[in-house]
């Protein structure tokens, strides 16, 4: 959760539900976690109290605020991961991130959400699309995906993000906004109080 941003529905977006996924194609993922060490991946922000560690083959984030990038950086992608919060926890999947600088990065967020008191539950894009159902348990795991394109519309190329809870698909966000155009991925441990944890990690490039 990005604590200043708020809903900008209506304004510069256009929601499109109960679509199908696009054609099948021959697809290679590749992983971007060995389920061992956090090889090339890189902390920004927080401090001796924030922790990402590997434990059991997942990521573990506990502690104070802070991000966790990837090597390198995405533009057009399919990605998915399967996630973990525990019960009053707050987490994000970050995407199209600029390089790492303090414990709350600027990029899309995935928010990942099993607080009590922030309506923004798992599945919205924060600060653009909301979801206020609960969607999944606290403390089991479930497959977060995403497919990122830039692509036409109205003589615009504007991203497109598609965003499925589960192999189910929530939405299709068009942003007109264009607010970021490529970047790394990264995860957030937002406060003491969350542990999130991320496994089977992998990501296939788009033109």
């Amino acid at each position: 959760m990005k604590p200043y941003q708020w809903a900008r529905v209506g304004l510069w977006s256009l929601v499109v539900t109960g679509l199908t996924a696009c054609g099948a194609q021959a697809e290679e993922w590749v992983s971007l976690f060995d389920g061992k060490t956090l090889s090339g991946w890189t902390k920004g922000g927080g401090n001796d109290g924030s922790h990402w560690e590997v434990k059991d083959g997942s990521i573990v984030g506990t502690g104070s605020a802070s991000m966790l990038y990837s090597p390198k950086t995405y533009k057009n992608f399919k990605y998915r991961a399967e996630v973990k919060i525990n019960d009053h926890g707050n987490s994000g999947l970050y995407f199209r991130c600029p390089a790492p600088n303090g414990s709350f990065s600027e990029g899309y967020e995935a928010q990942i959400d099993s607080t009590h008191s922030d309506p923004i539950r798992t599945g919205s894009i924060y600060g653009f699309v909301h979801v206020y159902k609960q969607l999944v348990p606290a403390d089991e795991w479930f497959t977060y995906e995403l497919e990122v394109v830039d692509k036409d519309w109205r003589g615009m190329v504007i991203p497109h993000i598609t965003v499925k809870i589960n192999g189910e698909i929530l939405f299709v966000y068009l942003d007109r906004t264009k607010a970021w155009k490529e970047g790394h991925f990264a995860f957030q441990q937002h406060d003491p109080g969350s542990r999130v944890e991320i496994r089977k990690i992998e990501v296939v490039e788009l033109p």
